[in-house]
């Protein structure tokens, strides 16, 4: 039988940081709840999860105390990062690893993976091809996979949809709403549109890692939407919300459309030979925010990772009129985040971190400094300065990728899912400094899952699909126009 788990005046600290994260915190969960934890990047949610589950301090090692900790003896995570997750290197090894260990017979297991892939909507070709040759998403479906393969009877689900395009989203939650049934499920997740039809119970933090509202859907977001505004909480209707307050003022774009920043023609990108992008046609050009939308594995990143010549490519892709095969020291023009910002880190500090690409450039100590703490106060850093960015919650660490690269100001700047992590408050700081650098002529070209903010800030539109990437803006901006039209109609918001 299902035990309640729960913490009593739990506190915890992080080595080297000043504060404790929790002080004296209680929270439970009773059998068959569905709760989900709300609150701004940085404030605890996913170390909350781990300690609920015993991960730690049992696994990762922290110092933890707590009047009384009850932890499930049957239970299954999801992490943020899917990476994390995985054991082995192939998708049919990783979960025949998990059928193993629950000593399912070896002639039982092709049927159950291939349910299990089904179930979340991974379909491949060969179910033995590298984990590592997965886009984010894919992985997160994997991951999903995984752990409902293990049928726990809890579960603990750290952004379990963050890398997936929207379709791939409504789906996983009604899969897990399916399978939840009788389950006792503990969530976190920014993109909370469906998982309400799951979640029953709200529980909102503050920053500091303290319990503001714990109650229903209905009367929480009914009760407190101003505190969630103020702590940078998603909640249905914040972006009209904050469009309202802080209307987006385009005015005239900063256009050279003759002098296009990036020019592809005839483009090819490969992997191990194989064609796995092209476009025939595209430009970029400055003062252009260019938005990347497909479905998951479509090819999205790899196109990035070809312009920025991570993997072979062919045909015409020049930088200012000059071929990018033949630009020195490349990063320096053109800023690329990946879409695992762990990727990106190579200092043992926040400030190092930021610092890094500039010493690498030669400027002053002096330039350095100045550089660094603006944009560490920009970015909501100044707090962490001193920290190993492994030590960072997922969206610091997004908000670091993204400023630590971006530090040199150059004019082509390519995202690769950059919001995914981050709350409401950190999103729309971000969006609004890029959208100070495109005003300025910078060209950016951001892959992204979200649709309000393709809508609102897109000036042009490319879509990938089965790794063909095209300009289809003048089709978006007519189903946009016409789409807008009928918002106002009805009386709604459009930007």
């Amino acid at each position: 039988m299902e035990q309640q788990i729960y913490v009593e005046k739990l506190k915890l600290k992080f080595p080297g940081d000043a504060e404790l994260l929790f002080r004296d915190l209680t929270f439970s969960v009773a059998p068959g709840e569905k709760v989900l934890l709300l609150g701004p990047s940085g404030c605890g949610k996913s170390t909350l999860l781990q300690v609920l589950s015993g991960l730690i301090p049992q696994s990762i090692e922290v110092p933890v105390k707590a009047d009384k900790i009850a932890t499930p003896a049957s239970w299954g995570y999801v992490f943020q990062d899917p990476d994390s997750q995985f054991c082995m290197p192939y998708v049919d090894e990783e979960l025949a690893f998990v059928l193993e260990n629950l000593a399912v017979p070896r002639e039982e297991m092709a049927a159950r993976i291939d349910f299990a892939l089904q179930q979340v909507g991974l379909e491949l070709a060969d179910n033995h091809i590298p984990i590592a040759s997965l886009s984010g998403g894919m992985k997160q479906r994997l991951a999903i996979a995984s752990v409902l393969l293990l049928d726990p009877e809890v579960l603990f689900l750290d952004e379990p949809s963050a890398m997936l395009d929207p379709e791939g989203t409504k789906a996983i939650w009604e899969v897990l709403q399916q399978v939840c049934r009788d389950k006792t499920v503990v969530i976190v997740e920014h993109k909370i549109d469906h998982v309400l039809a799951l979640a029953e119970r709200l529980v909102l933090f503050d920053a500091s890692g303290r319990i503001i509202a714990d109650g229903p859907n209905e009367a929480i977001f009914s009760a407190y939407k101003d505190e969630m505004k103020e702590q940078g909480i998603w909640f249905p209707g914040v972006w009209e919300r904050q469009l309202e307050e802080s209307p987006l003022q385009r005015g005239e774009a900063f256009l050279e459309r003759q002098n296009p920043l990036l020019e592809l023609r005839d483009f090819k990108g490969f992997r191990n030979g194989e064609t796995k992008i092209e476009g025939t046609e595209l430009a970029a050009c400055p003062g252009e925010w260019v938005i990347i939308q497909g479905q998951n594995g479509a090819g999205k990143s790899t196109f990035l990772h070809a312009v920025m010549q991570f993997i072979k490519t062919s045909g015409r892709c020049e930088l200012e009129g000059k071929p990018i095969k033949k630009v020195k020291k490349l990063a320096e023009r053109v800023a690329f985040v990946f879409q695992n910002p762990e990727y990106q880190f190579v200092a043992n500090t926040v400030y190092e971190e930021m610092a890094y690409s500039l010493r690498l450039d030669g400027k002053a100590e002096l330039e350095i400094g100045r550089l660094v703490e603006e944009h560490l106060e920009l970015f909501q850093l100044s707090g962490h300065r001193d920290k190993n960015p492994f030590q960072l919650s997922m969206g610091q660490k997004r908000r670091l990728s993204v400023a630590a690269t971006i530090i040199q100001g150059q004019r082509l700047i390519l995202l690769d899912e950059p919001t995914f992590g981050l709350d409401s408050k950190n999103t729309f700081a971000l969006l609004g400094f890029l959208e100070s650098y495109r005003k300025k002529g910078a060209a950016i070209l951001m892959v992204t899952h979200d649709e309000v903010l393709a809508r609102h800030y897109g000036t042009a539109f490319w879509t990938v699909a089965e790794g063909e990437i095209r300009d289809m803006t003048a089709s978006v901006a007519d189903a946009q126009a016409e789409l807008c039209a009928d918002l106002r109609l009805e009386g709604g918001l459009c930007g």
